[in-house]
Protein backbone atom coordinates (compact mmCIF):
# COMPACT_ATOMS: atom_id res chain seq x y z
CA UNK A 1 0.00 0.00 0.00
CA UNK A 2 1.61 3.35 -0.88
CA UNK A 3 2.08 6.08 1.52
CA UNK A 4 -0.55 8.89 1.94
CA UNK A 5 0.69 12.20 0.43
CA UNK A 6 0.97 15.04 3.09
CA UNK A 7 2.79 18.21 2.56
CA UNK A 8 6.28 16.98 3.77
CA UNK A 9 6.44 13.38 2.82
CA UNK A 10 9.74 15.05 0.24
CA UNK A 11 11.66 15.48 3.30
CA UNK A 12 11.49 11.69 3.55
CA UNK A 13 13.17 11.27 -0.05
CA UNK A 14 16.46 11.49 -0.96
CA UNK A 15 16.75 15.42 -2.48
CA UNK A 16 19.94 16.43 -4.48
CA UNK A 17 18.92 19.83 -5.35
CA UNK A 18 18.30 21.30 -1.70
CA UNK A 19 20.42 24.58 -1.11
CA UNK A 20 22.44 24.69 2.49
CA UNK A 21 20.36 27.65 3.63
CA UNK A 22 22.93 29.28 6.86
CA UNK A 23 20.13 30.37 8.61
CA UNK A 24 17.60 27.46 9.57
CA UNK A 25 15.52 29.46 11.71
CA UNK A 26 14.81 31.83 9.11
CA UNK A 27 14.20 29.37 6.47
CA UNK A 28 11.33 27.36 8.98
CA UNK A 29 9.78 30.71 9.64
CA UNK A 30 8.84 31.40 6.03
CA UNK A 31 7.68 27.76 5.35
CA UNK A 32 5.49 28.11 8.14
CA UNK A 33 4.22 31.73 6.58
CA UNK A 34 3.88 30.09 3.32
CA UNK A 35 1.44 27.48 4.86
CA UNK A 36 -0.76 29.65 6.16
CA UNK A 37 -1.34 31.18 2.24
CA UNK A 38 -4.20 30.75 0.05
CA UNK A 39 -3.24 27.82 -2.26
CA UNK A 40 -1.94 28.80 -5.87
CA UNK A 41 -3.89 26.47 -7.60
CA UNK A 42 -7.05 25.03 -6.88
CA UNK A 43 -8.40 21.59 -6.53
CA UNK A 44 -10.85 21.87 -9.85
CA UNK A 45 -7.97 23.10 -11.88
CA UNK A 46 -5.80 20.29 -11.39
CA UNK A 47 -8.94 17.72 -11.89
CA UNK A 48 -9.61 19.08 -14.83
CA UNK A 49 -6.10 19.26 -15.69
CA UNK A 50 -5.98 15.59 -15.27
CA UNK A 51 -9.22 15.12 -17.39
CA UNK A 52 -7.73 17.03 -20.05
CA UNK A 53 -4.49 14.65 -19.87
CA UNK A 54 -6.12 11.52 -20.20
CA UNK A 55 -8.05 13.06 -23.39
CA UNK A 56 -4.07 14.01 -24.46
CA UNK A 57 -3.32 10.05 -23.51
CA UNK A 58 -6.26 8.36 -25.71
CA UNK A 59 -5.26 10.31 -28.78
CA UNK A 60 -8.57 12.60 -28.77
CA UNK A 61 -6.27 16.08 -27.79
CA UNK A 62 -2.63 17.43 -28.20
CA UNK A 63 -0.61 18.35 -25.79
CA UNK A 64 1.53 21.82 -26.23
CA UNK A 65 4.09 22.49 -23.41
CA UNK A 66 6.50 25.33 -23.43
CA UNK A 67 7.97 28.42 -21.32
CA UNK A 68 11.29 29.83 -19.98
CA UNK A 69 13.84 27.58 -18.12
CA UNK A 70 13.21 29.28 -15.19
CA UNK A 71 11.64 32.78 -14.60
CA UNK A 72 13.55 35.73 -13.58
CA UNK A 73 11.81 38.33 -10.42
CA UNK A 74 13.27 40.84 -12.92
CA UNK A 75 11.36 40.45 -15.67
CA UNK A 76 8.14 40.23 -13.91
CA UNK A 77 5.56 42.33 -15.88
CA UNK A 78 1.64 42.13 -17.55
CA UNK A 79 3.24 42.60 -21.16
CA UNK A 80 5.92 39.56 -20.32
CA UNK A 81 3.40 37.66 -19.75
CA UNK A 82 0.48 39.01 -22.15
CA UNK A 83 3.49 38.15 -25.13
CA UNK A 84 4.22 34.19 -23.42
CA UNK A 85 -0.21 33.73 -23.37
CA UNK A 86 0.00 35.13 -27.29
CA UNK A 87 2.98 33.19 -28.49
CA UNK A 88 1.61 29.72 -26.97
CA UNK A 89 -2.25 30.45 -28.40
CA UNK A 90 -0.37 31.35 -32.00
CA UNK A 91 1.11 27.87 -32.01
CA UNK A 92 -2.24 25.95 -30.85
CA UNK A 93 -4.20 27.76 -33.03
CA UNK A 94 -2.46 27.06 -36.02
CA UNK A 95 -1.45 23.35 -34.17
CA UNK A 96 -5.60 22.89 -33.91
CA UNK A 97 -6.41 23.95 -37.40
CA UNK A 98 -3.82 21.45 -38.86
CA UNK A 99 -4.72 18.36 -36.59
CA UNK A 100 -7.87 19.03 -36.23
CA UNK A 101 -8.24 18.18 -33.02
CA UNK A 102 -8.30 20.02 -29.31
CA UNK A 103 -4.34 21.76 -27.89
CA UNK A 104 -4.34 21.12 -24.18
CA UNK A 105 -1.70 23.88 -23.65
CA UNK A 106 0.46 23.62 -20.14
CA UNK A 107 2.90 27.01 -19.86
CA UNK A 108 5.81 26.50 -17.39
CA UNK A 109 5.22 30.39 -15.89
CA UNK A 110 4.03 31.52 -12.34
CA UNK A 111 6.06 28.93 -10.74
CA UNK A 112 9.51 28.08 -12.52
CA UNK A 113 12.08 30.19 -10.43
CA UNK A 114 14.74 27.22 -9.36
CA UNK A 115 17.74 26.07 -11.28
CA UNK A 116 18.73 22.60 -10.94
CA UNK A 117 22.60 22.37 -11.15
CA UNK A 118 24.99 20.12 -12.04
CA UNK A 119 27.44 21.32 -9.48
CA UNK A 120 27.18 23.19 -6.24
CA UNK A 121 29.77 25.22 -6.83
CA UNK A 122 30.51 28.16 -9.60
CA UNK A 123 33.80 29.29 -10.64
CA UNK A 124 35.20 31.93 -12.56
CA UNK A 125 39.18 32.88 -12.68
CA UNK A 126 40.10 32.38 -9.13
CA UNK A 127 36.65 32.97 -7.88
CA UNK A 128 34.34 29.82 -6.39
CA UNK A 129 31.30 30.77 -5.17
CA UNK A 130 27.94 28.82 -4.75
CA UNK A 131 25.99 28.09 -8.04
CA UNK A 132 22.88 30.23 -8.86
CA UNK A 133 19.90 27.99 -8.12
CA UNK A 134 17.11 30.27 -9.66
CA UNK A 135 15.53 33.77 -8.03
CA UNK A 136 13.59 31.45 -5.51
CA UNK A 137 17.03 30.42 -3.50
CA UNK A 138 20.32 33.22 -4.05
CA UNK A 139 20.99 36.13 -7.04
CA UNK A 140 22.78 35.53 -10.15
CA UNK A 141 25.12 38.60 -9.34
CA UNK A 142 28.45 36.82 -9.30
CA UNK A 143 29.40 38.00 -5.48
CA UNK A 144 29.32 36.08 -2.03
CA UNK A 145 26.33 37.96 -0.71
CA UNK A 146 24.05 37.57 -3.46
CA UNK A 147 25.07 33.69 -3.54
CA UNK A 148 23.87 33.03 0.15
CA UNK A 149 20.58 31.39 -0.27
CA UNK A 150 17.71 33.84 1.33
CA UNK A 151 14.22 32.03 2.37
CA UNK A 152 13.04 35.18 1.99
CA UNK A 153 13.00 34.94 -2.10
CA UNK A 154 9.96 32.35 -1.45
CA UNK A 155 7.79 34.84 -0.88
CA UNK A 156 8.79 36.94 -3.66
CA UNK A 157 8.22 33.67 -5.46
CA UNK A 158 4.60 33.16 -3.89
CA UNK A 159 3.48 36.83 -4.60
CA UNK A 160 5.23 36.85 -8.07
CA UNK A 161 3.21 33.71 -9.59
CA UNK A 162 -0.08 34.65 -7.70
CA UNK A 163 -0.27 38.01 -9.27
CA UNK A 164 1.29 36.14 -12.86
CA UNK A 165 -1.67 33.42 -12.53
CA UNK A 166 -4.20 36.30 -11.65
CA UNK A 167 -3.46 37.59 -15.41
CA UNK A 168 -3.45 34.49 -16.97
CA UNK A 169 -6.51 33.53 -15.67
CA UNK A 170 -7.90 36.93 -16.75
CA UNK A 171 -6.90 36.63 -20.12
CA UNK A 172 -8.03 33.08 -20.79
CA UNK A 173 -11.23 33.56 -19.88
CA UNK A 174 -11.54 36.60 -21.14
CA UNK A 175 -12.26 38.29 -24.62
CA UNK A 176 -8.22 38.09 -25.31
CA UNK A 177 -8.18 34.55 -25.81
CA UNK A 178 -11.10 34.30 -28.28
CA UNK A 179 -10.22 32.64 -31.17
CA UNK A 180 -11.74 35.90 -33.10
CA UNK A 181 -9.28 37.65 -32.36
CA UNK A 182 -6.53 35.91 -34.12
CA UNK A 183 -5.20 38.27 -36.24
CA UNK A 184 -4.01 39.70 -33.33
CA UNK A 185 -2.32 37.69 -32.17
CA UNK A 186 0.10 38.32 -34.89
CA UNK A 187 3.26 39.29 -32.91
CA UNK A 188 5.52 42.16 -34.26
CA UNK A 189 8.47 39.90 -35.04
CA UNK A 190 6.54 38.02 -37.33
CA UNK A 191 6.21 40.77 -39.76
CA UNK A 192 10.24 40.61 -41.04
CA UNK A 193 9.70 37.10 -40.73
CA UNK A 194 10.40 34.77 -44.00
CA UNK A 195 7.29 32.94 -42.20
CA UNK A 196 5.08 35.76 -42.04
CA UNK A 197 3.70 35.44 -45.08
CA UNK A 198 2.76 31.89 -44.78
CA UNK A 199 1.10 32.63 -41.04
CA UNK A 200 -0.96 35.56 -42.13
CA UNK A 201 -2.42 33.11 -44.88
CA UNK A 202 -3.25 30.57 -42.75
CA UNK A 203 -4.72 33.22 -40.13
CA UNK A 204 -6.69 34.33 -42.72
CA UNK A 205 -8.40 30.72 -43.55
CA UNK A 206 -8.85 30.26 -39.77
CA UNK A 207 -10.58 33.40 -39.68
CA UNK A 208 -12.70 32.71 -43.05
CA UNK A 209 -13.83 29.49 -41.43
CA UNK A 210 -14.89 31.38 -38.09
CA UNK A 211 -16.64 33.91 -40.28
CA UNK A 212 -18.62 31.19 -41.93
CA UNK A 213 -19.36 30.23 -38.41
CA UNK A 214 -20.69 33.42 -37.46
CA UNK A 215 -22.87 33.70 -40.67
CA UNK A 216 -24.26 30.13 -39.56
CA UNK A 217 -25.44 31.93 -36.41
CA UNK A 218 -22.68 30.16 -33.70
CA UNK A 219 -21.43 33.09 -30.88
CA UNK A 220 -17.96 32.94 -30.16
CA UNK A 221 -18.22 34.61 -27.16
CA UNK A 222 -21.30 32.11 -26.02
CA UNK A 223 -18.70 28.95 -26.57
CA UNK A 224 -16.22 28.44 -24.22
CA UNK A 225 -14.57 25.97 -26.33
CA UNK A 226 -13.14 28.84 -28.82
CA UNK A 227 -11.83 29.70 -25.90
CA UNK A 228 -8.38 29.36 -24.11
CA UNK A 229 -9.96 27.97 -20.86
CA UNK A 230 -8.08 24.55 -21.40
CA UNK A 231 -4.63 26.59 -20.20
CA UNK A 232 -2.67 25.55 -17.70
CA UNK A 233 0.54 26.48 -15.59
CA UNK A 234 3.24 24.72 -14.38
CA UNK A 235 1.47 24.78 -10.49
CA UNK A 236 -1.20 22.42 -11.98
CA UNK A 237 0.81 20.41 -14.19
CA UNK A 238 3.10 19.37 -11.38
CA UNK A 239 0.26 19.28 -8.46
CA UNK A 240 2.67 21.59 -6.46
CA UNK A 241 1.79 22.85 -2.94
CA UNK A 242 2.14 26.73 -1.82
CA UNK A 243 4.91 25.52 0.14
CA UNK A 244 8.47 24.18 -0.15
Amino acid sequence: MSERWTPDSWRKKPVLQVPDYPDAKALTDVEAQLATFPPLVFAGEARNLKKSLARVANGEAFLLQGGDCAESFAEHGANNIRDFFRVLLQMSVVMTYAAGMPVVKVGRIAGQFAKPRSSPMEKQGDVELPSYRGDIVNDMAFTKESRIPDPQRQLMAYRQSAATLNLLRAFATGGFANLGSVHQWMLGFLKDSPQSRRYKELADRISDALNFMQACGLDLESHPELRATDFYTSHEALLLPPYP
